[in-house]
């Protein structure tokens, strides 16, 4: 005990000097969300959908008048803008977001639409749509994998591909007549399947013989848009359209729609938050919403936008160890167009850096276990947000930091 108490101390006044040195640090820094704008020079509109790993993915209009939707790339500014459209299409949209370097949505080849799947350049371009159909889409990427829908015989069916056209995989269960897959990370895949005629949010995991149905008891419908760390979200319609949040079965469905909001949709997950929007003022004003879990913690981004801005949407979220990210788009009033837009904000972590108290009640106990587990069953995870789990301090919770939460537990 004597050893392990010395190595306590020894990891708390290491702890105590990484919380002063970060302490100082925060003070110069802003504690509130800071947004870029990210809209391209000479573009008539843009839209941001997806982020991660440094990148942001969405469109652009390009050209005269309104433009031509061209599937876009950024890497933080406005200036950074990388132009994705594929030669002889006619338009394109990166709309399905981005992740692990690749980008997905669709591209206008003749008259129909076609799931696409890019990695950072215009040349990058794949097809994804399978033999035997002519209309497709992507609306997720994560993990290597691309979800969308396909049109086969006449009725959308949820796809899963891995890169190629010929990997696709039908996800629509027998229970239903037409499905779509939204969003996909960590093995989950989710989306909608029609059942009765009803939408019903929809969680796979690979297969179609995996579909879960979310649909909440008492909604007229419901949709699944985003997956991450075990959580879903989305919207169901309870009276109105409220965003919700899913932790993989329908029993768990949280309203997050916020105290006050006519309407309201979960597009994005990430880290236990969530981000969609609000219409917080009138029926006709929605504003790019922040949640982490509840209804209650409902954070109104739009208030971080210059004054210009009437409308605003949150469409994905990511972190590092560093700042929390988050994309959408606004309608600038002074411009007269909608603007591809980013939020951010340094991440603030759970506890004290390495002191193994995540839940922040002073003690490092069996309440952490639990956490901690959670975290490594799911994955495990960077250190932004869980720095008291990252006892080695590299930069990420995993089983490296099991030895010394150990010591930790057994010092305390």
């Amino acid at each position: 005990m004597i050893l392990l108490s010395t190595l306590s101390d020894r990891i708390g006044l290491r702890c105590g000097l990484a919380a002063a040195l970060i302490g100082a640090a925060a003070s110069t820094a802003s504690a509130q969300w800071t947004v870029v704008n990210l809209h391209p020079a000479g573009a008539a509109e843009s839209y941001a959908y997806g982020v991660s790993g440094g990148q942001q993915a969405g469109f652009a209009n390009v050209g005269s008048f309104d433009g031509v939707p061209h599937a876009s790339l950024w890497s933080g500014t406005a200036a950074s803008w990388v132009d994705l459209h594929p030669a002889g299409t006619t338009s394109s949209w990166a709309v399905g977001g981005v992740g692990g370097g690749q980008q997905v949505g669709y591209a206008q080849v003749a008259s129909n639409l076609h799931a696409s799947l890019w990695i950072s350049t215009a040349a990058s371009w794949v097809d994804l749509t399978p033999a035997g159909s002519t209309y497709s889409e992507a609306n997720g990427v994560g993990g290597g994998r691309q979800v969308g829908f396909s049109r086969v015989g006449g009725n959308a069916r949820a796809s899963l591909w891995n890169g190629t056209a010929a990997s696709w995989v039908d996800l629509t269960p027998p229970e239903s007549s037409q499905s779509n897959a939204n969003g996909v990370s960590g093995g989950q895949q989710v989306g909608v399947a029609e059942v009765g005629g009803i939408a019903h949010a929809s969680l796979w995991s690979g297969t179609a013989a995996s579909w879960v149905d979310l649909h909440p008891v008492g909604a007229a419908e419901s949709d699944a848009y985003g997956v991450g760390g075990g959580q879903q979200v989305g919207y169901a319609y309870m009276g109105g359209y409220h965003a919700s949040l899913w932790s993989g079965t329908a029993a768990s469905w949280v309203d997050l729609n916020p105290a006050g909001s006519t309407e309201s949709y979960a597009y994005g997950v990430d880290g236990g938050r969530q981000v969609g929007y609000a219409q917080v003022v009138d029926c006709c004003h929605s504003h790019a919403s922040l949640w982490s879990g509840t209804d209650a913690s409902w954070v109104d981004l739009h208030a971080f936008l210059p004054a210009d801005f009437t409308w605003s949407y949150a469409q994905g979220i990511s972190h590092d160890t560093a700042f929390i990210y988050v994309v959408g788009y606004g309608y600038n009033n002074t411009t007269g167009r909608y603007e591809a837009l980013m939020w951010t904000k340094p991440v603030v972590c759970t506890g004290a850096p390495g002191n193994g108290d995540g839940n922040g009640d002073g003690f490092t106990d069996g309440l952490d276990i639990q956490l901690l587990v959670n975290i490594l069953v799911s994955g495990g995870a960077s250190s932004a947000g869980y720095c008291a789990y990252d006892i080695n301090t590299d930069g990420a919770v995993n089983l490296l930091d099991v030895p010394l939460f150990v010591n930790l537990l057994l010092g305390s």
